[in-house]
């Protein structure tokens, strides 16, 4: 699955909700007393959280939100991941 599909499946509106755990778990990574293993669960927790206060507390909206924290740890992954192997492949030339 793609990012481009899972971002058909979130609401429009919910993508500032994206963003902000994008950067929430960009403040996370920094901050030595969070173990690594429990960033994706704090972002996966505020998403359904901002979601929720931004559309209602329903089943729909959290696993809306879910979706939102989902695709902002995928596109990080994504990111970083491709980042290090340009990174990589730059030191092996």
């Amino acid at each position: 699955m793609t990012v481009e599909a899972l971002s058909e499946l979130i609401d429009p509106e919910l993508t500032i909700v994206v963003a902000a755990c994008w950067v929430i778990g960009m403040i996370l990574k920094g901050t030595p007393q969070i173990p690594n293993w429990t960033i994706v669960y704090i972002v996966s927790g505020a998403a359904i959280l901002l979601a929720m206060a931004l559309q209602g507390f329903t089943l729909e909206v959290a696993l809306q939100g879910l979706l939102c924290g989902a695709v902002s740890v995928y596109g990080h992954q994504l990111f970083k991941q491709t980042r290090e192997a340009v990174r990589k492949d730059g030191e092996e030339s």
